[in-house]
């Protein structure tokens, strides 16, 4: 998958903890990486995957993230 001429990255709100930063791309959800390195992999996981882990997250399920 090489659309990163379409990609959208957003960094995570929680980019500011010292440096743990996660990006997702907004046009193609499920697709994340480091944004420390922006030009290294990215994962991409089925969209259904990625909400429902989002979801998770919010949720607690994996305590204080």
């Amino acid at each position: 998958m090489d659309d990163s001429m379409s990609a959208k990255w957003r960094k995570s709100m929680y980019s500011n903890n010292g440096g743990d930063c996660v990006e997702v791309d907004d046009a193609h959800p499920g697709r994340v990486r480091d944004s420390k390195d922006p030009s290294g992999p990215a994962l991409i996981f089925a969209a259904e995957a990625w909400g429902s882990f989002v979801s998770a997250v919010r949720g607690g399920e994996f305590g204080d993230v």
